[in-house]
C-alpha cells in the first residue's frame, strides 16, 4: 500500500490544516515554506500523484482548479496578478506527489525574479 500524502492526511483529517478555502472537489491552505508574500496551495481532494497522471476524466476537475485559482486569488487580496505553478515530478522540484497547484501573489514578478 502506498503512504498517504500529507495532502491526503489533512482531508482524512488525521492532520489539522486552516482551510481557507473548501468545496466538494478541492480546499487551499498555506504553504508552510512561502516563496512569495502570499504562497497558497490548491489541492484537489482526488489523490492524483501528478498532472501526467491525469487523462480526459479529470479535465472538469482541472478546469475547476484553474477558475478556482482565480476566485480563490481575489478573496485572498492578490487581484488578478498572480502565478499559478504546478511541479510535475521530482526532476521538476515536486515533493508531494499529490497534484497541487501553488497560488503566488503580491510580489511583483519579474521574468527572472522566480527563475523563469
Amino acid at each position: 500500500m502506498t503512504e498517504k500524502s500529507i495532502f491526503s492526511r489533512i482531508i482524512d483529517g488525521e492532520i489539522p490544516a486552516e482551510i481557507l478555502y473548501q468545496d466538494d472537489l478541492c480546499f487551499v491552505i498555506r504553504d508552510i515554506a512561502p516563496k512569495a508574500p502570499t504562497h497558497l496551495l490548491l489541492i484537489p481532494k482526488n489523490p492524483i500523484p501528478r498532472l501526467v497522471d491525469t487523462d480526459s476524466d479529470d479535465q472538469a476537475l482541472l478546469g475547476h482548479l484553474m477558475v478556482t485559482a482565480g476566485k480563490v486569488a481575489s478573496a485572498a487580496g492578490i487581484g488578478d496578478a498572480f502565478r499559478l505553478i504546478v511541479n510535475n515530478g521530482a526532476e521538476a522540484g515536486q515533493t508531494v506527489f499529490h497534484l497541487h497547484l501553488h497560488i503566488l501573489g503580491n510580489l511583483t514578478m519579474s521574468e527572472n525574479s522566480l527563475g523563469f
